[in-house]
């Protein structure tokens, strides 16, 4: 009556999945946070020849659905558009994370991160930082990679103080502050504070600090070298990174003759 050949009633598809799924079930125990998106980049990395359209019918059949967090309500303020940095290294943005260990103490988590490659550039944890602890960590970071020519910050008491100042007027940086009460003003650090969280300090366990200076160190690595960014199209930042100073669009500070010559006689 329906005119359905037995052929197509009976029909079971005989397409084997190559261990495509069994891979997904491992990467997705491995990144809880990450959807169908990212795994199917770092499966595509593994060599897997697979369209995103297939990786997300077997995470749907796999249950590997990413739970959503509760969101606080957001606040209707001005937003105010950010200026793409013209190139790595010149402009800077930090904040504070807060979290606490097991016992209930708490920890300060200092974050920077290059507003052009978006790379990680420092995360600090300690128990208490000040404004003077910010200048130090900002200065062994600089050692490494030249000074910025901006650091965009909320208006904290560690970065309003006179020891960030005194650094910044010293080191030739422009400290940039936001409005009160403004955070889209400083929208890059952020955002990148939203993924800290959510793929690492909410995923451990921190029972002492040390543990979680490690976890922290080992994540912050993962996020620079291997987690794809959405942003970058599917790259790494320190794949970006390296392309643009492949291309020579570099816009950086070497270190200053003082901190060359403080070096030199260590």
């Amino acid at each position: 009556m329906l005119g359905l050949s037995r052929s197509v009633l009976h029909y079971a598809s005989q397409r084997k999945e190559d261990g495509l799924q069994k891979r997904l079930i491992e990467l997705a125990g491995e990144r809880r946070r990450f959807g169908y998106r990212r795994l199917h980049i770092l499966v595509e990395r593994e060599g897997f020849e697979v369209n995103h359209k297939r990786v997300h019918r077997l995470y749907r059949q796999a249950g590997l659905a990413v739970r959503q967090r509760r969101k606080r309500a957001p606040v209707a303020i001005e937003r105010r558009p950010l200026q793409i940095p013209p190139g790595p290294n010149h402009t800077w943005s930090m904040d504070f994370v807060f979290d606490a260990l097991a016992s209930g103490k708490p920890i300060k988590c200092l974050t920077v991160v290059d507003d052009c490659t978006k790379e990680s550039v420092e995360i600090a944890v300690a128990r208490r930082i000040n404004g003077q602890g910010v200048a130090d960590l900002l200065d062994a970071a600089c050692r490494f990679r030249g000074y910025p020519s901006i650091i965009r910050t909320d208006q904290g008491p560690e970065f309003t103080g006179r020891a960030l100042d005194q650094w910044a007027h010293a080191n030739g940086v422009k400290l940039m502050l936001i409005q009160p009460g403004k955070p889209t003003q400083n929208a890059y650090i952020e955002s990148f504070n939203g993924r800290f969280r959510d793929e690492c300090l909410n995923e451990h366990w921190f029972v002492t600090l040390e543990q979680a200076k490690a976890q922290i160190a080992e994540w912050r690595r993962d996020y620079n070298e291997v987690r794809p960014h959405s942003s970058l199209q599917g790259r790494t930042p320190a794949e970006f990174a390296a392309t643009i100073r492949a291309d020579g669009t570099i816009a950086t500070k070497p270190a200053s003759d003082k901190l060359a010559t403080q070096d030199s006689t260590k």
